[in-house]
């Protein structure tokens, strides 16, 4: 293995592969695909970046960009997990070894950027600004990114319901109790609501976007990131 590249890292799921919670993440995963679609409109000669892909192979949707869009030659997956696996499975892509919070690309250099369900794992909210401004950096004509509402009643990650609407500190000290340590700490679990996602946008400077909620069951599952570019001439 390279040296650059590290072992797989935990995941950040532990729901049981089959069960209903994964079921249901599949469900909702394939709308947002959907949205996506309709909503960045790639044509088939447009570049697409993916920041954030995992090394986990239990769930069948687990990088569903990867699985679903079907020209393979236009995805460059990027992250910190070992995905080298996805050029083999998806011949025709490109993985990179990238951190989402300092990308390896000049500015512009793909025209849609796309994110699932990363933007709660890289840390603090300063650290959620840098990560949003610098996918829009390396964005051409738009970006569209992911994230769990913090206000759905189960938190995704843990299957654990309402807790995670206590105050940060105390939902964390409640992890860390029961032997979640992994999830306490903010550098890998950090929910977001709708608004704090407007706020991050705005302290990143970005002036066109849109923050759109996805529900589930009549719930507010998820959290719709669009952003788009002016074009360089």
């Amino acid at each position: 293995m390279s040296e650059n590249l590290p072992h797989n890292v935990a995941q950040y799921n532990v729901a049981k592969a089959g069960g209903i919670p994964e079921r249901v993440a599949h469900y909702q995963r394939k709308k947002m695909y959907e949205v996506f679609l309709k909503t960045c409109a790639p044509v088939p000669e447009d570049t697409i970046l993916d920041v954030g892909v995992t090394s986990d192979q239990t769930y069948a949707a687990s990088n569903y960009l990867e699985l679903w869009y079907p020209l393979k030659d236009k995805i460059t997956a990027a992250g910190l997990d070992d995905a080298r696996f996805l050029e083999e499975k998806y011949p025709g892509m490109t993985f990179i070894y990238a951190n989402g919070l300092d990308l390896p690309f000049p500015d512009n250099s793909f025209d849609v950027v796309h994110s699932g369900a990363v933007l709660e794992h890289v840390g603090s909210f300063e650290n959620q600004v840098k990560f949003i401004a610098e996918l829009s950096r390396v964005a051409r004509k738009s970006v569209f990114m992911t994230t769990p509402n913090r206000w759905f009643p189960v938190e995704f990650h843990t299957i654990l319901p309402l807790v995670h609407w206590l105050p940060k500190p105390k939902f964390r000290a409640l992890l860390r109790a029961i032997g979640k340590e992994f999830f306490a700490k903010e550098e890998n679990l950090n929910l977001m609501t709708g608004s704090e996602v407007e706020k991050a946008c705005r302290e990143a400077g970005i002036a066109d976007f849109s923050v759109d909620i996805m529900p589930l069951c009549g719930w507010p599952a998820n959290i719709l990131l669009s952003i788009k570019k002016n074009e360089p001439a």
